[in-house]
């Protein structure tokens, strides 16, 4: 079983939100609800003109507030249960494959025989059931700073927290960034940052996942990896964010000298939602393009080509009862994702 740890330091909480009629309000700069109907989640802003999309919720199955963040978990009609943090909706039963067996399989596809895999973020545990399925791995560690999400995800979605039953699964409840630093160099083969999402970092003006996107992080990761190691961090959508898109990219090619790339794929539910709760009603704002992206970059060394995969998985390898088979990744599907839309090649090539 995976063991936990709880000597690593972690943040403070934060102090931005209110309690209005017995639920949690998180206050930004410009919160405006246009649109209100009982029942359901429902995207409308002036942020994103032009765009709704809304979930029915058949029932509320969690409501909690951690040291860190809001975590809430409900029944929806078309998408099963959700996890929400924050706002933002971590994860659906029906999408989360698309996103999961991505943000893993890009990175650990992609060099031979990865051995020592370390998560940041991915409280969930979807990471880690896919980096499981890799016979290669020795060595799996996770560190989430939030342990209710842990105890939220085994509890209501033990499909995707089956990850945590691996015996080579550690678990360090912490700061991903205290983490990191302390790690000696060149330790892990590749690092998978399944982070919040900073849109809303910029909306609450901080946040647990701030310093995951920030140019200090990355080089920190940097070093914890080997030569031609790999990371593996989710890069927004190219449909809302390539300024932030960008940004990252240019933060990447100057620390990482060996491969540097922007991969994508399609999950519905993404990205990512802003929650506002009043009583009994769920409010939700946010743009929603159905599209998250990835960046995948390796260190100086032996030379890694992310877009034609050198360790093959297919559906059928490593299956095992509990994690079932893969869903949405095959070989095919990880060439297909680097290949981008003009608009979004031309930013990123500039860059």
């Amino acid at each position: 079983m995976a063991e936990t740890g709880s000597d690593l330091p972690v943040k403070r909480p934060r102090d931005d939100e209110q309690e209005i009629n017995g639920s949690i309000s998180m206050e930004t700069e410009s919160t405006h609800i246009s649109s209100v109907i009982p029942g359901w989640f429902s995207e409308i802003s002036p942020m994103w003109p032009g765009e709704a999309h809304s979930l029915k919720v058949e029932k509320i199955l969690f409501e909690g507030k951690s040291d860190f963040q809001n975590v809430l978990v409900f029944q929806s009609s078309t998408y099963g249960k959700v996890l929400v943090l924050d706002g933002v909706i971590q994860l659906t039963e029906r999408d989360e494959c698309a996103y999961q067996e991505m943000i893993t399989h890009l990175p650990l596809c992609s060099i031979p025989n990865p051995k020592k895999v370390l998560v940041i973020g991915g409280g969930d545990g979807g990471v880690l059931r896919e980096v499981a399925r890799h016979s290669s791995v020795e060595q799996i560690d996770i560190c989430e700073i939030d342990k209710m999400v842990v105890d939220v995800s085994k509890q209501f979605f033990p499909e995707v927290a089956v990850g945590y039953e691996d015996p080579r699964v550690k678990l360090h409840i912490g700061d991903g960034v205290a983490f990191l630093k302390a790690v000696p160099a060149g330790t892990y083969d590749a690092i998978i940052v399944d982070s919040s999402d900073p849109i809303a970092l910029c909306l609450f003006h901080s946040g647990p996942a701030q310093e995951l996107f920030e140019k200090p992080f990355f080089e920190t990761v940097s070093k914890a990896l080997r030569p031609g190691g790999v990371v593996s961090t989710q890069a927004e959508s190219i449909w809302l964010h390539m300024h932030i898109i960008e940004d990252i990219v240019a933060n990447c090619r100057q620390i990482f000298k060996g491969s540097v790339n922007y991969a994508w794929t399609t999950v519905p539910t993404y990205p990512r939602h802003i929650l506002f709760l009043f009583s009994y009603y769920y409010f939700l704002w946010c743009a929603l393009s159905g599209v998250i992206g990835f960046m995948l970059c390796s260190t100086e060394g032996p030379s890694v080509d992310f877009k034609h995969p050198v360790n093959p998985i297919d559906a059928d390898k490593n299956p095992s009862k509990s994690r079932g088979p893969l869903k949405f990744y095959n070989s095919e599907i990880h060439t297909a994702a680097f290949c981008l839309p003009t608009f979004a090649k031309k930013v990123i090539d500039s860059k």
